[in-house]
């Protein structure tokens, strides 16, 4: 093809304060169309402009917006629910992710909890044999084996 030819098929570049249509959005981010919709139903600070028939239209700063919460979710592994947090904590922008980044934040710990406490015999006050005594604090042992072989398997 000539660069006559090429210069009449390519789309002319849009100004970077141009509204974008959701399309475009999605191909710049490279995320479907239906997660752009779904996700302005779980981040309410997500609100491109809504023209007749329903067509959206997204402002600089929705796309600058929607480019964080995908980095969140898909670069950093945040739940939908982390990512809500972190924008409610901060006034419904992203900030500092590179903080976020590897290296840039601190390694996470385990921790589980039990839904309810659960006490051996011993200390309900009832009496109990040295042996189950023993067969509790054994069990109690290789879970916390366990739990420790999972923590530097993690911290690798």
């Amino acid at each position: 093809m000539s660069d006559i030819q090429n210069s009449l098929t390519k789309k002319p570049q849009k100004s970077p304060d141009a509204f974008r249509t959701i399309s475009e959005v999605a191909e710049e981010l490279d995320v479907p169309q239906h997660v752009l919709r779904f996700w302005e139903t779980k981040f309410p600070v997500v609100k491109p402009l809504k023209r007749g028939g329903g067509r959206r239209y997204y402002r600089p700063a929705d796309v600058e917006l929607i480019r964080g919460i995908r980095d969140l979710l898909y670069t950093h592994g945040f739940t939908i629910k982390g990512a809500q947090k972190l924008l409610k904590e901060q006034g419904g922008k992203i900030e500092n992710i590179e903080a976020l980044a590897p290296g840039g934040a601190k390694k996470p710990t385990v921790s589980l909890t039990l839904s309810e406490p659960v006490a051996p015999p011993s200390l309900t006050g009832k009496p109990v044999s040295e042996k189950t005594d023993d067969l509790y604090r054994n069990k109690l042992q290789s879970v916390l084996d366990e739990l420790k072989e999972l923590r530097s398997l993690l911290a690798d």
